[in-house]
């Protein structure tokens, strides 16, 4: 006899500002014990020094994290000078110093550099898998990681504040895979001098922005009450950006049971001038999500079947 998973069953998106000094990990199971979700899970990591954005899938809503994590990214961070730490925030310990503070011209003589598609190394307290192991068990160990570079996109890269001399504040927008304390690492290489991120803050994730957000606290304030549901998001709030198919019921059916529709069928009914061969799409019937779905070679395939 299967066993029957615990909890209620709970679908959805919820924009979490997430407080510092929890890991994402941490996060989740809070959420989840609050609304006493069978599934949960996070559409990106954010480490215990960073603040912001986590979105949290509940249930069916577990099936689009891949659709969040692709998503660009919007972070508001401050870089410390002079000081590089084992980590590269700081809560590693300090490695190399230097006395160079770089001024306002330097810094933003630099940024150009960094936009675009760059080679970027990740830190080696990170959660990158090296032969099986992730890199940040392997450097508490005393090992000493050595990560392969990967391509990463940064779409903005603004100056916008320096407090102080040792202290400057910035605002990146990023695509999928990006280290922050990687680019604070590299930018301040690159100015002469060394640096570490000081603070990090994550002010949208995908299509989940700050003004939808609500605290951990605030939600734990909520308890077990019917208000948590009021912030939680439809399934499809992570796919804002992937057009939608609108399917009869016995095509949904059909997709929901594993089978491919007919796209000719659809397109007699509503055009499709905005999809082609190998996109991704949402099957919708009803204003309900049955599935994300594939075009392929005449034919809407589903790729995730929803069970709503």
């Amino acid at each position: 006899m299967a066993r029957r998973r615990r909890g209620d069953v709970i679908n959805g998106w919820l924009a979490i500002d997430k407080p510092l000094g929890m890991t994402s990990t941490q996060v989740v199971g809070a959420v989840r014990r609050i609304f006493n979700a069978q599934k949960a899970g996070h559409g990106g990591t954010l480490d215990p020094l960073a603040t912001g954005i986590l979105p949290i899938a509940l249930g069916e809503a577990t099936k689009t994290v891949p659709y969040v994590m692709d998503g660009t990214k919007v972070y508001t961070f401050t870089v410390r000078w002079g000081e590089e730490t084992t980590t590269d925030d700081r809560e590693g310990a300090v490695v190399e110093t230097s006395t160079k503070r770089p001024d306002r011209a330097a810094i933003e003589a630099a940024l150009p550099a960094f936009l675009g598609d760059l080679s970027q190394v990740p830190p080696k307290f990170s959660a990158v898998k090296v032969d099986g192991q992730r890199a940040y068990d392997l450097a508490r160990s005393g090992e000493d990681v050595q990560l392969t570079a990967r391509i990463v996109r940064i779409d903005a890269f603004d100056l916008v504040d320096q407090p102080d001399a040792d202290h400057a504040c910035f605002r990146v927008v990023a695509g999928k895979g990006t280290y922050i304390r990687s680019l604070a690492r590299d930018l301040s290489r690159a100015l002469g001098t060394v640096g570490h991120v000081a603070a990090l803050r994550r002010v949208a994730c995908g299509p989940f922005r700050e003004d939808g957000a609500i605290s951990l606290d605030k939600l734990q304030e909520l308890g077990h009450s019917a208000a948590p549901m009021e912030f939680l998001l439809p399934i499809e709030t992570a796919l804002d950006d992937i057009p939608a198919v609108a399917l009869t019921g016995e095509e949904a059916r059909r997709l929901s049971s594993g089978l491919p529709v007919s796209l000719l069928r659809v397109a007699t009914r509503i055009p499709l001038s905005n999809v082609a061969n190998g996109d991704t799409v949402r099957a919708m019937a009803e204003g309900r999500l049955v599935a994300v779905a594939r075009i392929d070679g005449g034919e809407i395939r589903p790729v995730r079947v929803m069970n709503l």
